[in-house]
């Protein structure tokens, strides 16, 4: 792997100091975007030459935009002027879960308002015959998908890969995570082979097992970095309440019902925490969506967009939501239960203080999972703040207004509520 030398990354760079496509650059300045974020300036002066690149780059340093824009200035710079075949994309993208595909998607549509090029998503979970209808509405420009559903696609002869010109492999570490590789590798198998595409591969982390695979699938690969660690920390308030496990509910009740609370993720471990933190808040009169595993893809999408639109003030989430979304409104990110692994952390608190804005991320942390405190440091490099919170935000949570919402689909019904009744203070 190769590193090179690339711009100032304290250093604002303009979007003009590139060559775009006129449509493109038109797409950009009516999304507001003038100054290229980190890992956009690192990766692009690169990118654009033709050059592979491997990046470590978080949710949250805008290096979707970046693989995004490399892909649709080179489709506008090099038009294909023979008959196109339908399912046969210039441009794949793979993503590791429907969430940030889908995502990844929307951005691209945004970018591609003011030319016609054709995006289509495939992701496991929703119709099928759906998605092979818009792969044959018209020639497919870029595809991005997931690896399960792309696998599908490909085996059963409904997608062709060999004129891929440019392939994207986002949040490497995540597929590798999730056992996906092995079905990346098929995929990639059907791509031309590598010094015959341009391959941009994106992780948050560098481990040898990344390092190995873009090596293996890209040539020469110009290594770039963002500290999307530094990032959050300079754009987050981040707040640690000491608390007992019997005082967390009404700790979370009492955050979310200050005026400056208007638009609250709540994380949590497990999906039956989630599904009882979620109910235990409607049922106080809270208008908020769950976010796991187990909820239907069609609600998930929904739920989101009920959330970003303000419909939903609070949404409760598993870290199925802690990757690959983009909702820039987001005021506080709540840690109702640490994450056990210290990455899940920063992409965490990277849902808030986006776009500019200052965000608040607020951890419990009790006597279950207070250990998991020092790992967190060590991967931020600086100390957390622990305090202990007023008594006012220790009050106890009203009683219930409402019925059960989120009811437990496990069988024995829904778990009993953390934020029981308990004698007023003195």
């Amino acid at each position: 792997m190769e590193v090179m030398d690339t711009p100032d990354s304290t250093e604002q760079l303009s979007f003009d100091a590139f060559d775009l496509q006129k449509p493109l650059r038109a797409a950009i300045d009516k999304l507001g975007f003038e100054f290229c974020t980190p890992i956009q300036a690192q990766s692009l002066v690169h990118t654009l030459a033709g050059h592979d690149v491997t990046g470590r780059a978080q949710t949250g340093t805008g290096k979707t935009a970046a693989f995004l824009i490399t892909i649709l200035n080179d489709i506008l710079s090099n038009p294909i002027e023979e008959e196109k075949f339908l399912a046969e994309p210039r441009a794949l993208i793979i993503a590791p879960t429907r969430e940030l595909a889908i995502q990844i998607a929307s951005d691209a549509n945004l970018l591609t308002e003011f030319c016609d090029i054709h995006t289509v998503t495939l992701v496991g979970g929703e119709d099928y015959g759906k998605q092979e209808r818009a792969l044959n509405a018209k020639p497919v420009d870029i595809v991005v998908a997931t690896p399960g559903r792309l696998i599908d696609f490909v085996q059963n002869d409904k997608l062709h890969l060999g004129l891929v010109e440019i392939l994207v492999l986002d949040e490497a570490d995540r597929m590798l995570d999730m056992g996906f590789i092995p079905q990346v590798r098929q995929v990639v198998s059907r791509t031309p082979k590598k010094d015959c595409r341009q391959t941009l591969l994106f992780s948050a982390t560098f481990t040898p097992e990344i390092i190995e695979m873009a090596d293996r699938w890209a040539v020469n690969p110009i290594m770039v970095e963002a500290d999307a660690e530094n990032l959050a920390a300079e754009a987050v308030d981040q707040i640690v309440y000491l608390v007992t496990s019997r005082d967390k509910y009404n700790l979370l009740y009492n955050i979310i019902t200050e005026p400056g609370a208007q638009k609250v993720l709540v994380f949590s471990n497990r999906r039956d925490q989630v599904r009882r933190l979620a109910d235990d808040l409607y049922r106080n009169g809270i208008n908020c969506g769950l976010l796991s595993g187990e909820i239907p893809q069609n609600k998930r999408i929904r739920t989101l967009e009920d959330f970003k639109s303000g419909k939903l003030r609070v949404l409760v989430a598993t870290d199925v939501a802690g990757r690959g979304l983009h909702i820039n409104d987001v005021t506080h990110v709540i840690n109702y239960s640490l994450p056990e692994e210290a990455d899940d952390y920063v992409h965490r608190i990277g849902r808030t203080g986006r776009a500019g804005a200052i965000g608040t991320s607020i951890s419990f942390a009790c006597e279950e999972d207070s250990f998991l405190l020092p790992a967190i440091e060590e991967k931020l490099g600086n100390k957390l703040d622990c305090i202990h919170p007023m008594e006012t935000l220790l009050d106890q949570a009203p009683g219930y207004v409402r019925e059960s919402h989120f009811k437990s689909n496990v069988a024995g019904g829904a778990s009993r509520p953390r934020g029981r009744p308990r004698a007023p203070r003195n």
